[in-house]
C-alpha cells in the first residue's frame, strides 16, 4: 500500500485500542505515505517530539506535564508548532483530560486528536506494528500459494503445467491452500515476506475441467490457511527430452533463486512430463530444502565421499 489516511487507521485499531475520536474530524483524509518517502527522519510512531516529530504523535503523562510547566506563551507557541507540522494524528493516553487548547487547535488545524484507555507504550507498539504493516512494499504473483510440511510453498509455471491439479493433490494429502491464481506478498520484516489471499479468492481453487471449488467446504477448515511466510518456489516447467541435461544438476537438482521484493528465495525446478507423480516430487523438494536450511545436504554428502575415495586410490 503506497499510503493510508487517519480514518483507515483509526477504523482498524480503534476497537483493539479503545480509540475516541476527540476532535479534528475534519483531517479524517490527513495521509500518512512510507517512510522512505520522507525527506526528514523516518518515524511513524512515537512520543510527542517537536525536534523530530512523529506522524503520529503520543501524548502521555510526562508529555502533558511538560506543556503544563510552560508559561501561556511558550505554551501556546508548542503547541502551533506541533499542528504545524501536520501529524496523522495526536492520541492522549490512558483516559487523561484532554486539555482545551489542544483540542481548540487540533479542530482549527483539522488534525484527529484520538484518546485511549490504554498505556503510552501499549500503543506505540501496536500502532507501530499497524503502520509498518500498512505501509509495507506489496507484490502480486502468479501461482498457487501453500503451505507444505509447515512452511511457506509457492508454485508457478506457464499455463498447463498442472498448478491447480498439483495443489489439489496436495490438498489431499493433508498440506493446505492459502491463495489460488494472485497470492499477494507483503514484506513485513527485513528478511520475512508473508503471502495472504484477496478477498475475493478466499477460500478457491480453480482446477480445469472442474471449474471453480470450495476447498473449505470440501475438505474442512483444516485444508485452508489465512497467511504464510513465502520460505520456497517450487517452479514447474515441461520436460524437454532433446536438450542434454546438466551432470551437476543430476546431482544437486535444479536450485536457484528467484527475487522476490528484492529478497532472494530458494526455487527448485521440477521438470513436468507424463507418467510423473509431481505431488511425491513436490513434498521430497520441501523435505530436501528443510534439510538443507538445517545444513543438511545429501549432494554435497555424496561429493565429499566420492572425494574421499579417489584420494583413497594408488598414485598410477
Amino acid at each position: 500500500m503506497d499510503r493510508v489516511t487517519a480514518r483507515e487507521i483509526f477504523d482498524a485499531v480503534s476497537e483493539r485500542l479503545a480509540l475516541r475520536w476527540v476532535s479534528g474530524m475534519r483531517g479524517e483524509n490527513r495521509v500518512i505515505e512510507p517512510v522512505g518517502a520522507q525527506t526528514r527522519r523516518p518515524s511513524l510512531v512515537g512520543y510527542l517530539n517537536i525536534i523530530y516529530p512523529n506522524k503520529v504523535q503520543i501524548i502521555g503523562t510526562e508529555e502533558l506535564s511538560y506543556l503544563d510547566g510552560l508559561d501561556s506563551r511558550q505554551r501556546w507557541e508548542t503547541i502551533e508548532r506541533v499542528m504545524n507540522y501536520k501529524p496523522i494524528a495526536l492520541v492522549v493516553t490512558k483516559d487523561q483530560a484532554v486539555p482545551a487548547d489542544l483540542r481548540e487547535a487540533a479542530d482549527e488545524s483539522q488534525t484527529p486528536l484520538w484518546a485511549s484507555p490504554k498505556r503510552g507504550h501499549e500503543l506505540l507498539t501496536y500502532l507501530q506494528y499497524h503502520l509498518a504493516r500498512a505501509l509495507a512494499r506489496q507484490i502480486t504473483l502468479h501461482g498457487v500459494f501453500m503451505e507444505v510440511n509447515s512452511i511457506g510453498v509457492l508454485i508457478t509455471g506457464e499455463s498447463g503445467t498442472g498448478k491447480s491439479e498439483l495443489a489439489l493433490e496436495l490438498i489431499t494429502r493433508g498440506h493446505r491452500l492459502v491463495a489460488d491464481d494472485a497470492p499477494e506478498f507483503t514484506q513485513i520484516a527485513p528478511d520475512v515476506i508473508d503471502g495472504t489471499c484477496p478477498e475475493m479468492l478466499r477460500d478457491l481453487l480453480e482446477v480445469r475441467g472442474l471449474g471453480i471449488l470450495n476447498v473449505r467446504e470440501m475438505f474442512g477448515h483444516t485444508a485452508v490457511k489465512q497467511s504464510k511466510y513465502l520460505r520456497l518456489i517450487v517452479h514447474l516447467q515441461p520436460q524437454r527430452l532433446d536438450v542434454p541435461g546438466d551432470s551437476m544438476i543430476r546431482l544437486t537438482g535444479d536450485v536457484g533463486y528467484r527475487e522476490v521484493l528484492d529478497l532472494q528465495v530458494p526455487q527448485i525446478v521440477i521438470p513436468v512430463a507424463p507418467g510423473r507423480n509431481i505431488a511425491v516430487l513436490a513434498e521430497a523438494a520441501v523435505r530436501s530444502h528443510m534439510l538443507k536450511t538445517k545444513g543438511l545436504d545429501p549432494a554435497q554428502t555424496f561429493i565429499d565421499r566420492q572425494a574421499h575415495q579417489m584420494r583413497r586410490l594408488p598414485p598410477w
